[in-house]
């Protein structure tokens, strides 16, 4: 049985789209993520940033890999439907967590997080993987925006870092450049959220968010899970995130004493 937040349709505007939006997946455990963000941005991780860029006003900190240090994130990802939701949207039999994320853009921030697909920053391949991306404040400026059925495209989308706008890696040429979505007059789809909603979505999706110059926060968690056929593979540098001694080999399956199986859940 599908679980009740999502219908038969929106699975299929995953599969087919790549994107699909899910009201209140984490309605239940708003005030436990806002807890476990304001513990991460007491306590900032090894990879935590502040992306400054001249110019730009505000601040735009992020974080991620800290949920197993963090009390909340452990019972939000144990305790919410997400990986359910995550089995049904992928059409997957296991669910493995990858990483959590948290984004959070202060009031007056104008930068914008630049467009991107997650996929060539990590060492995963395959069709079933997810991104759940949830605010913790009202969001009606500082949207996250999709660009729909680009995970379908015959080439992945060059790799660059957000703030120095050079390529990730040195293989350009196996990429295509980052497009510009407005001015192609691509599929672009965004919402308004309220805190608890999810945008879910596959890691090849190009993607990116509008700075947040309203006058409230725009905290948001963002949790990475991947299914059957998510497999290790190389890639010519450190990854993001880079996961440091992992011992996997290409074609592996994600090692689940770091990455443990959530779906289904264990008797």
């Amino acid at each position: 049985m599908t679980n009740p937040l999502i219908t038969q349709a929106d699975i299929d505007a995953f599969q087919r789209d790549g994107v699909v939006f899910i009201k209140g997946l984490f309605a239940d455990h708003v005030d436990a993520l806002r807890a476990g963000v304001a513990h991460n941005m007491e306590h900032p991780g090894p990879f935590a940033s502040e992306n400054f860029k001249e110019g730009e006003s505000g601040r735009f900190f992020d974080d991620y890999c800290n949920w197993q240090d963090i009390p909340e994130f452990r019972e939000v990802i144990a305790n919410s439907p997400a990986a359910e939701v995550a089995a049904d949207l992928m059409q997957s039999q296991s669910v493995q967590v990858f990483h959590d994320h948290v984004l959070v853009k202060e009031p007056g921030t104008s930068l914008a997080t630049p467009w991107h697909t997650d996929g060539p920053y990590y060492f995963v391949e395959g069709k079933q993987t997810i991104s759940f991306w949830s605010p913790l404040d009202p969001v009606k400026e500082a949207t996250l925006r999709m660009v729909a059925g680009s995970h379908r495209w015959e080439k992945p989308v060059l790799p660059m870092r957000w703030v120095s706008e050079e390529s990730y890696f040195p293989n350009v040429d196996d990429y295509m450049p980052v497009p510009d979505p407005d001015a192609e007059g691509m599929n672009v789809l965004e919402w308004e959220m309220e805190p608890g909603d999810a945008v879910a979505f596959n890691y090849d999706i190009l993607h990116g968010a509008r700075g947040n110059t309203s006058d409230t926060r725009r905290r948001a968690f963002s949790l990475r899970l991947v299914g059957d056929d998510a497999r290790y593979v190389e890639r010519p540098g450190r990854t993001s995130p880079p996961f440091p001694d992992h011992d996997m080999h290409p074609g592996q399956r994600l090692r689940e004493d770091w990455f443990p199986v959530i779906w289904p859940k264990s008797v």
